[in-house]
């Protein structure tokens, strides 16, 4: 296991959700998922791209909010800290049951 408080100096941060990882998520709510299947899950309905775009907006806002903390920055009026919303939705399976798709796991 991948000690994730391990402090390390980078110059860019690259993140990213695996076959592997969804077979984790899959296992720990009590689905089994094989590898084939799982991908086919991630890259489906553009689940793999909203979890980019989340991931990324999520790393946004952490960081501006640890920079307006760290620095006390403000621009235009307002502090950098103020909370963005995020428009994108990662897309579950209960959004996809909602949308009238049938998602079985075996």
């Amino acid at each position: 296991m991948i000690d994730l408080k391990k402090k390390c100096w980078r110059e860019k941060v690259a993140a990213e959700v695996t076959v592997t990882h969804v077979q984790q998520f899959a296992r720990e709510m009590g689905i089994k998922m094989n590898a084939a299947d799982a991908a086919v899950f991630l890259n489906e309905k553009g689940r793999a791209q909203a979890v980019w775009t989340y991931m990324m907006q999520a790393g946004e806002e952490f960081l501006k909010a640890n920079l307006a903390g760290r620095t006390g920055i403000h621009t235009a009026g307002r502090s950098t800290s103020s909370a963005v919303s995020s428009t994108h939705a990662i897309h579950t399976r209960q959004n996809d049951v909602a949308n009238g798709t049938s998602v079985s796991y075996q």
